[in-house]
């Protein structure tokens, strides 16, 4: 039966969405594709979290200001919405699965460039490691529409998984590592090279299959193929989408919250007393539960009726989670981590599961990742710099902390349209 939506005919819920797709079986090249699918996921987060930890020293040694010392840690968010709208260019330049190799190459080239003495290549080389994790951000949730439909859940949350594990690993072991080492943090931050070239060596038997090797490299059989299942919009119709809108504020919004937490979370606990190394270990301590949550999204997404609760109860998570930051920050402070990293886990794995279950194929994902991911993390970056803003003018955290709460009913309004079972560009 064709899933997909066309002109004139009504919306019908897709088949996969009433149950779960009983997938065939699997084969070694199901099993590799995934593997190397994981490892390429795994580094989309490691070159922005490892640079956390150690942005200290970086200032110091590099002479940076406070603003420049900020803008440093924006510019990776800033590139992934910036960049994300070159994705679909490129991909129709190279195909998806030859443009991701070229990402990941370019992703070492840049955590190699940043580590070289200089500021130049500091901010240079995390601009280039920035918009080479922005074209991989839009490519991996198509390539799951793609090469894995019959096992879409399940990808979703390795996705999920390995983009929480990759920024759980980079932030927790570049201290440590720092000191058992000896070496500085150019060398450390260097190291992060050596798993994202081993993802391009891990991607390259991708390449070789027959179907990647098409004379025609501009227009991959693939993507014929999903340009046949559903007519392509007009040009504009996706931005005049309301289901469109909904998936890309919630996606925007959720990281808003995401990387404002991720930027100002321990300082916030250190201002209350809480030592320099637990206020870190903390946020740490967060990405547990959050990885749990991401993991297990697509299936709460599936199963959880009405649809609306599943972002709801992600919402409510994290409510708990920045009240108790209000009220008692240090004392359990374990209870609003955990309840905090729920919240943030299950509300990104959503957020990626509405892009690929609002498609009616795979070219229309690439479409709607490129939307919402653009837009939404240049939505995002406005987090670490808007709370920094409300901080200095406030002088305190319970203005910023509000302002947080605030965003999670606005996101909680996009998640009514996007959590609705049907596809973008369908009739009303």
């Amino acid at each position: 039966m064709n899933s997909h939506v066309t002109a004139g005919t009504p919306a019908i819920r897709p088949p996969e969405f009433r149950q779960p797709s009983l997938p065939g079986p699997v084969g070694a090249r199901t099993v590799r594709a995934a593997v190397a699918f994981s490892l390429a996921a795994l580094n989309l987060r490691i070159a922005v979290a490892s640079l956390s930890p150690v942005l200290s020293e970086v200032e110091h040694d590099e002479h940076l200001s406070s603003f420049g010392a900020g803008a440093l840690s924006t510019v990776p968010v800033v590139c992934f919405g910036a960049f994300a709208f070159l994705a679909p260019r490129l991909t129709r330049r190279f195909g998806p699965h030859h443009l991701l190799w070229y990402a990941l190459l370019a992703l070492t080239g840049g955590i190699v460039l940043r580590s070289a003495p200089g500021v130049a290549a500091l901010f240079g080389g995390t601009l280039v490691a920035g918009a080479a994790i922005a074209v991989g951000n839009v490519l991996m949730p198509q390539i799951i529409k793609h090469d894995f439909a019959g096992r879409a859940g399940l990808m979703l949350g390795l996705y999920s998984l390995a983009l929480s594990g990759g920024a759980a690993l980079a932030a927790g072991v570049v201290v440590p590592l720092e000191s058992a080492t000896g070496w500085g943090w150019r060398q450390v931050l260097a190291l992060w090279a050596v798993p994202s070239l081993a993802a391009a060596l891990a991607w390259l038997p991708e390449l070789l299959l027959p179907e990647r090797r098409s004379p025609d490299r501009r227009e991959p059989a693939a993507v014929r193929q999903d340009r046949t299942a559903a007519p392509a919009p007009a040009p504009g119709a996706l931005w005049r989408d309301r289901t469109a809108w909904a998936v890309t504020l919630y996606m925007g919004l959720q990281s808003l919250g995401y990387y404002a937490v991720l930027s100002w979370l321990p300082t916030l606990l250190q201002d209350h007393g809480m030592s320099d190394g637990r206020a870190g270990w903390m946020l740490s301590f967060s990405s547990f539960p959050g990885m749990a949550a991401s993991f297990a999204a697509p299936w709460v997404q599936q199963r959880l009726r009405p649809a609306f609760l599943a972002p709801l109860s992600a919402a409510a998570l994290c409510a708990t989670g920045f009240a108790g930051l209000l009220a008692s920050p240090v004392s359990p402070v374990y209870l609003w981590m955990t309840a905090l990293g729920l919240g943030q886990g299950l509300a990104i794995g959503l957020a990626l599961g509405y892009i690929v279950a609002r498609s009616p194929d795979a070219h229309h994902t690439g479409r709607l990742s490129t939307m919402a991911q653009g837009v939404g993390y240049l939505i995002a970056c406005l987090g670490p710099l808007g709370l920094g803003l409300l901080h200095s003018a406030s002088g305190g955290w319970t203005v910023p902390v509000v302002v947080l709460l605030g965003v999670l009913v606005a996101q909680t309004a996009a998640a009514y349209g996007a959590s609705r079972d049907r596809h973008i560009l369908a009739p009303s």
